[in-house]
């Protein structure tokens, strides 16, 4: 005898390829208890502070959880979307992922966004595809250099939600694309149309990105050699010389020894070398932040300027520009082959 059918059938629904952009993350809003908690979701990633948990939950918790939610909330005041009442990060990364959608749309692709650290989550998302009927889903990070605490720690987060799910869509990953040739092309022309719409030409123009303990490094992260690439390549791709476009690196955090040269102290010994005009990049982020926005374009520009700089531009990411939306495009679609 055959054993009877269940009573309730899951339902069939028409599978549905799924794109999910995925960031770092942003506080939901400036105050206090609202950058705490997005602070503490990510100072307690172990991928981004190596710190053993016993040795570093006393000194987040109790110290570093005590003063810097005001320091961070003001200086996420200064570059807040006060129209959307949202920080610029998720005012952009929403944007990018309604334009990939328009773009992917008659094919039939589902496009998505979440945040690592913060809301809209990684998990809530996931659910929400896998609930529209995606039974593909493609994880693209937007981080165009690979690095564990970043790539790996957006990956981690979609794979314990999958973990959780008992009808997992199958997945992929989209890997760093630091070297290639359309992602090149496309920033090298937004540093060259960047600077030809300055009224000044700069001394040198510089590629700041996010740092990294050097111990990282060491360790086998392959970010720092990544973003020496990127820029040798646009470099190339510009026919500048070496001390034209440099590499240097901001966001320094604790004591331990980060990624050199370092973004503040270039700017700082810049203008007493006689280069006293500069133009300033972030080709880390795909889209602009507190880190781009608050540190480089207001506090680069001070710190530029207070040691004897006479001009400073910065030059924005490629955020939801119509080159970068080629360039993302371009990619998810090489990334989705063999699925459309």
């Amino acid at each position: 005898m055959s054993a009877p059918a269940p009573a309730v059938r899951p339902e069939v629904q028409t599978e549905k390829i799924g794109v999910l952009l995925l960031n770092l993350g942003t506080p939901d809003a400036t105050d206090y208890w609202s950058v705490r908690r997005y602070l503490k979701e990510f100072l307690s990633d172990p991928r981004v502070i190596e710190t053993p948990k016993w040795l570093w939950w006393p000194i987040l918790n109790l110290v570093i959880l005590s003063f810097r939610p005001q320091k961070s909330g003001h200086a996420y005041a200064q570059i807040w979307d006060k129209r959307t009442n949202e920080s610029p990060l998720r005012v952009i990364t929403r944007d990018q992922s309604e334009k990939l959608a328009a773009r992917l749309g008659a094919d039939g692709i589902v496009v998505d966004w979440a945040m690592r650290y913060g809301s809209p989550s990684t998990q809530s998302v996931l659910e929400r595809m896998r609930a529209a009927g995606c039974r593909r889903i493609l994880l693209a990070p937007l981080y165009p250099q690979y690095s564990a605490t970043t790539t790996a720690t957006a990956n981690d987060k979609a794979f314990l939600a999958l973990k959780d799910m008992r009808w997992q869509p199958a997945v992929r990953t989209m890997p760093a694309y630091y070297n290639d040739p359309l992602y090149v092309k496309t920033l090298a022309e937004s540093i060259r149309q960047g600077v030809e719409a300055l009224d000044f030409e700069p001394d040198v123009v510089l590629t700041s990105y996010h740092g990294m303990p050097v111990d990282y490094y060491e360790k086998g992260d392959p970010y720092y050699d990544q973003c020496l690439e990127t820029t040798r390549l646009v470099r190339d791709y510009l026919g500048w010389p070496e001390e034209k476009l440099m590499v240097t690196f901001q966001s320094r955090f604790g004591r331990a020894e980060w990624l050199k040269p370092y973004t503040a102290e270039t700017l700082e010994a810049l203008p007493g070398q006689g280069k006293k005009k500069i133009a300033i990049l972030a080709p880390a982020f795909s889209a602009d932040c507190i880190e781009t926005l608050e540190e480089i374009a207001i506090g680069g520009r001070e710190t530029f300027l207070h040691a004897g700089g006479e001009k400073f531009a910065y030059i924005p990411c490629l955020n939801d520009s119509g080159p970068g939306m080629d360039m993302l495009e371009a990619i998810v679609r090489r990334e989705l082959s063999g699925w459309l």
